[in-house]
């Protein structure tokens, strides 16, 4: 989407997505891929510079995910975090070892300032360390270029060959100046013109939308989340009056969340049709705990729902989606694990009656998307809309969905959103969790058996990692009085402190 290109070659590492996010907060345009990558392809797309990613591996055993070694023949300057770094070392015929002593969490390092990758830094920095290998001997040609207590190689580099790897992982917000040093890989070593940005994207897209679709009309499954809304933005832009919006009311959806979908999207450059499903997805869902049958259930009725809308409008040749790009992150790319599977991230059939299929977001991360619908003229309140899941309720609702269960959760996570808005409460995302845990309760002279609520906000700037928002006691005590009093099926509250990782921030 840009004429510069910066790879992220995964090995598997957890922070592969804020590695590619960091460097386009950058304006360089990044691009994961898989780590055994050909070479043929990575030419093809000409990268200004590659960045391995970290990974769980150690570099030594068998199994191990390893690279073409003739990619290091390319002339392309490489920056390896963590295990990328240790793999370099050792493909290079360094030493690799497990560390006397692990290092987790935030660490002093002393860098060698006059090095470009730590261009205009002090020599003392703060970075975080998480690795229980390390380098012990550096392959010929390499010097070190950074050093902590326990960390002789925490950070090397063959200028000549523009090769440079760091132990740690300057993506995060815990390496105090890690933005700064992947800039340095970027403009120092790199040579980026900084020519990414999300103006530049929307041209593009609208442009590439066009030509793919001509002069032909398109559906989109819209749920009124930011994804599917700045999707429609953007279509609307590009062919208006050919694009033709479905609302599947699966019956999942927050407290008066159809209505309000429909009122935002009625005056746009499009026809909006909405389908009332919910029976037949309750149906479906019936005896059902497991979350990812769940989501594949859920995915399977809402192709099948759709697809019966779609026959009505047989004149429309393209199918449109609000896939982004941490949908087809965390549903399982290359090296990396399947964290959640999402509806609109292979839930297709082969066959899918259409011309093609219309992306134009697949390419964004999260806050990228909310720029861009206000690049798009997007209210402010439908671009900072909380996000919400693909299934909807049905993973916040714990074990088996019902629509009793649906109405008891509905209910509470609309007090508890008006509750810390009303507060001015800084959260990223806020909502309430149905357990299925039940428990002893008292109401007036009467004994309950009711559900338990669990609360949840959190703090973010990426949706990869969070910290539980720290709510005042007054407030919870509030709001647990009002869904208790208010809310029939309910008789205790508890707040969820738990922050991502070792959680995620949705419950299922």
């Amino acid at each position: 989407m840009a004429d510069q290109t910066i790879l992220i070659l995964d090995f598997g590492g957890q922070y592969k997505d804020l590695i590619a996010r960091r460097v386009r907060e950058c304006s360089v345009y990044s691009e994961i891929c898989p780590a055994n990558i050909s070479l043929e392809k990575i030419q093809k797309i000409k990268p200004i510079g590659i960045i391995f990613t970290g990974g769980p591996k150690s570099v030594y055993e068998s199994n191990s995910p390893q690279c073409d070694p003739k990619l290091f023949e390319l002339g392309i300057p490489i920056l390896g975090i963590c295990y990328g770094a240790q793999l370099m070392s050792y493909i290079f015929g360094g030493v690799v070892k497990p560390c006397q002593t692990s290092e987790y969490g935030q660490r002093e390092i002393v860098i060698d300032p006059e090095n470009p990758l730590f261009d205009g830094l002090e020599i003392n920095q703060t970075v975080l360390m998480s690795h229980t290998d390390q380098i012990e001997r550096l392959p010929e040609g390499f010097t070190g270029i950074a050093m902590s207590d326990s960390c002789k190689y925490a950070a090397i580099a063959r200028p000549e060959k523009r090769l440079y790897g760091v132990q740690f992982h300057p993506e995060v917000e815990l390496s105090t100046n890690g933005i700064k040093i992947i800039q340095n890989f970027l403009y120092r070593i790199c040579g980026a013109a900084g020519d990414y940005s999300v103006e530049d994207y929307l041209n593009k897209q609208i442009a590439a939308v066009r030509e793919q679709v001509g002069s032909e009309k398109v559906l989109l499954g819209l749920s009124g989340g930011v994804d599917s809304a700045v999707c429609a933005a953007l279509l609307a832009r590009a062919i208006p009056d050919r694009l033709i919006c479905i609302l599947v009311d699966h019956g999942l959806m927050r407290k008066d969340e159809g209505d309000s979908v429909e009122k935002a999207f009625s005056n746009m450059a499009l026809r909006f049709v909405r389908v009332d499903a919910s029976d037949r997805f309750l149906k479906k869902l019936e005896g059902v705990t497991d979350p990812e049958k769940k989501r594949k259930i859920i995915g399977s009725e809402f192709v099948d729902v759709f697809y019966e809308q779609a026959k009505k409008f047989g004149d429309a040749k393209f199918l449109a989606q609000g896939t982004i790009y941490p949908d087809v992150i965390e549903s399982g790319t290359g090296s990396a694990a399947t964290i959640k599977s999402h509806h609109n991230v292979g839930g297709l059939p082969k066959e899918i009656g259409f011309a093609g299929i219309i992306e134009p977001l697949r390419g964004l991360f999260k806050d990228e998307v909310r720029k861009l619908g206000i690049q798009l003229g997007l209210p402010v309140e439908i671009v900072n809309r909380q996000p919400f899941p693909g299934p909807g309720l049905a993973v916040r609702v714990i074990g088996e969905i019902t629509r009793a269960k649906l109405d008891i959760l509905r209910e509470a996570d609309a007090i508890f959103r008006y509750e810390l808005e009303s507060a001015g409460i800084r959260a990223s995302q806020y909502f309430a969790v149905l357990t299925n845990l039940r428990s002893v309760g008292v109401m007036g002279d009467g004994r309950t058996y009711d559900y338990t609520i669990a609360l949840r906000a959190v703090l973010t700037s990426d949706f990869m990692t969070c910290e539980y928002a720290p709510i005042p006691h007054e407030l919870l005590s509030k709001i647990s009085r009002r869904i208790t009093n208010e809310v029939k099926g309910v008789n205790r509250i508890v707040y969820d402190i738990t922050d991502k990782p070792p959680a995620t921030i949705e419950w299922e």
